[in-house]
């Protein structure tokens, strides 16, 4: 079974696109390899993304001010932890693990975040910051090595 590489962000808040341009560029290397998705969506909405994969690699931006823009951060899925969230809308992969175990759900048991640090993921058709554009091309290689 192919392995899925959801990309996610939303295109018209800046940085915040890292994840729909490496999924452009993804699709072009490696499109045979692997089912890539990408996606605005967040929360649950995402879960059924996943059903039915053994192995799964998220790109998205991430915004923590701890690491300079265009920064990679690479994330294992034994390193989440759990968010109080507001609302269901919120839940992130955490809860959707836990959910998934709940419902006996089919969810992927290897799971890698490569999270790009975003400069501004927030302005309404901002341009995406050239760093972030050097992390994405990070990130997209970092996915090809994962899926050799």
């Amino acid at each position: 079974m192919k392995p899925l590489v959801l990309c996610l962000g939303n295109d018209l808040l800046g940085d915040d696109g890292a994840g729909i341009i490496a999924a452009v560029k993804l699709k072009d290397d490696i499109g045979e390899r692997a089912d890539i998705v990408d996606t605005s969506l967040s929360g649950m909405a995402l879960l059924e993304y996943f059903i039915g994969y053994d192995r799964a690699i998220i790109v998205d931006a991430i915004h923590t001010g701890k690491y300079p823009p265009g920064t990679v951060v690479d994330i294992n899925q034994s390193e989440l932890r759990s968010v109080v969230a507001p609302s269901p809308h919120y839940a992130g992969l955490p809860e959707m693990l836990e959910i998934a175990r709940l419902l006996g759900v089919d969810f992927p048991r290897d799971i890698t975040i490569f999270a790009i640090e975003a400069a501004d993921p927030y302005t309404i058709g901002g341009e995406i910051d050239d760093r972030v554009r050097v992390g994405i091309d990070e990130a997209v290689e970092k996915v090809k090595a994962r899926l050799q």
